[in-house]
């Protein structure tokens, strides 16, 4: 039986994550760090919202396609070079994903919807880009905030903490507080959250 359009782009999008050089590694096994980073978005996605449209779940997916490609320091080491190395991700992950959902057969309206939505536009006002920007900072609580605030100060993970609790809805803290925590790391979304 044929792939549907929908299983054909997920498959390419899984492709293109799968050449991530960089890995990742979990309970021993190396996987390819954006691939899997697309499956934990996918996962938390349906977790998070059951009925999510197809454009929805393809954003999701695709929402880091192609990222090692882009390097961080590539741009100045400041706030406002780190501001244009997002804007230029989001334009090459919307970009990727449009030449695949074109090959696929989608519309352009469809194709204009998944970009938008990889792009986050109009949070808080658009249900879709909202529910995107949630289950981004769901799977970054949950797979990768330990790592992260071992890294950093408390001042500063503090400050990150307050900034992705801002970008969530009512509905996204609830789910960020259903999240098994570290005793650490319980302490420091407490103080954030304070």
């Amino acid at each position: 039986m044929k792939p549907t359009k929908f299983e054909s782009a997920i498959i390419l999008i899984d492709q293109k994550n799968s050449e991530d050089i960089n890995t990742y590694s979990v309970y021993g096994i190396d996987y390819s760090k954006e691939l899997l980073y697309s499956h934990r978005m996918s996962q938390k996605l349906l977790q998070f919202e059951p009925e999510a449209s197809e454009a929805l779940q393809i954003a999701a997916r695709a929402q880091h396609i192609c990222r090692w490609k882009i390097a961080r320091n590539e741009y100045p080491m400041d706030r406002v070079g780190y501001l244009k190395w997002r804007e230029t991700l989001k334009k090459m992950h919307a970009d990727i994903t449009a030449e695949i959902l074109e090959q696929v057969g989608y519309d352009s309206e469809f194709i204009e919807r998944v970009s938008f939505l990889i792009n986050k536009k109009l949070i808080k006002k658009d249900e879709g880009s909202q529910t995107i920007e949630d289950v981004i900072c769901l799977v970054f609580l949950e797979f990768y905030f330990e790592d992260f605030a071992a890294k950093h100060s408390e001042e500063k993970i503090i400050d990150i903490l307050q900034k992705t609790w801002k970008k969530m809805s009512e509905k996204g803290h609830a789910e960020a507080l259903k999240l098994s925590y570290s005793d650490t790391d319980l302490e420091l979304i407490k103080k954030a959250l304070a």
